[in-house]
């Protein structure tokens, strides 16, 4: 597989299967956990979601861009 076939591939799956279902199992977390918490404990709650999502993606990365082998 190409680098480019593999880069769309990550491309489709990154933007319309992980960052939906990771955003709504965030929201639905919240709703259950945060209720009534102080302002702070939510602004880190999503600082750190915020953040989280992008570790399955780096490691898309080696993936994405390691080169085909060379076809015998």
């Amino acid at each position: 597989m190409s680098r480019r076939t593999k880069t769309l591939i990550s491309a489709i799956v990154i933007v319309f299967l992980w960052l939906p279902i990771y955003a709504i199992f965030i929201v639905g977390l919240a709703r259950h956990v945060l209720p009534g918490a102080p302002w702070y404990v939510t602004l880190l709650y999503y600082a750190l979601a915020g953040t989280l999502w992008i570790v399955p993606i780096g490691l898309s990365l080696p993936w994405m861009h390691r080169e085909p082998k060379p076809s015998p």
